[in-house]
């Protein structure tokens, strides 16, 4: 039989407004409290930052600040998004604590690895682009300036242009998660997917082309990242497919010809 939800008392609307009001706080003042952890240091986070800028950067050149408050605000803005990052896992947990008990068993089963996984492949979107892209991007970038223009980039501009770039690298890295959800709740198959192969390569081009600047570069370097993480998601949900067909099997020979239960 199908196990009910782990929590089969109705709760009113009231209480599970004052619950999730509770687990927003927590996961507030997770927040603020890497916030002011980090503020300190907001300086170093962001030369640490911009970095792969700086380092080929010409000689003589350096950042610059256009608007009087960029050099408090664009650090600060930096820090709380950087915090909003760490402690996404707070952040999560606490969504996850909140919705749990209204799914059943099996669904839990498969969100759990499946939350802990978009946020591992989130975080390792952003380390590429901080690692792989950057120091590709910017070493072009700087190296194509015609001849007389000093490259002196602003540090608002700069910090925006790295936001999109890790937001971009960040969410195709969710590839293999929605591949393998797609196939767990049955809209497609693993077939299927292998089959419109060729679709997807165009698409993920197409996709980089509007969420990346507008240089090839950083357009392939997201695009074929896609890609691959595309082909890893139909392995996995074949892997998937392929353990809840063997657990079926075995769940139907121990119920020796029981009716479904429900029927």
């Amino acid at each position: 039989m199908e196990s009910s939800p782990e929590n089969d008392r109705e709760l009113t609307l009231i209480e599970h407004l004052i619950e999730l009001r509770s687990r927003l706080i927590k996961a507030i003042v997770a927040i603020v409290l890497v916030t002011l952890a980090l503020a300190p240091f907001a300086r170093q986070i962001y030369s640490r930052l911009a970095e792969p800028l700086v380092r080929y950067l010409p000689e003589g050149s350096s950042m610059i600040a256009i608007d009087v408050a960029s050099p408090f605000l664009a650090p600060f803005k930096l820090v709380l998004i950087l915090a909003i990052l760490i402690a996404m896992p707070v952040v999560i947990y606490q969504l996850w604590a909140f919705v749990a008990p209204g799914l059943y068993r099996h669904e839990q089963r498969l969100a759990r690895p499946l939350l802990i996984a978009a946020m591992l492949l989130f975080y390792a979107g952003c380390a590429f682009a901080y690692f792989v892209v950057f120091p590709v991007v910017f070493s072009f970038f700087t190296a194509m300036a015609p001849e007389g223009v000093a490259v002196m980039t602003d540090i608002n501009r700069y910090l925006d242009f790295i936001l999109v770039l890790f937001i971009a690298f960040g969410l195709a890295f969710q590839v293999p998660v929605a591949t393998i959800l797609l196939v767990a709740i049955g809209v497609t198959t693993p077939d299927s997917l292998a089959a419109k192969r060729g679709y997807v390569v165009v698409a993920a081009f197409a996709v980089a082309m509007l969420l990346t600047p507008p240089d090839m570069i950083s357009q392939t370097l997201l695009a074929l990242p896609v890609w691959a993480l595309y082909e890893l998601g139909i392995v996995m949900s074949r892997l998937l497919l392929n353990r809840n067909g063997q657990r079926d099997d075995g769940q139907a020979a121990g119920r020796d010809g029981e009716e479904p239960s429900g029927q």
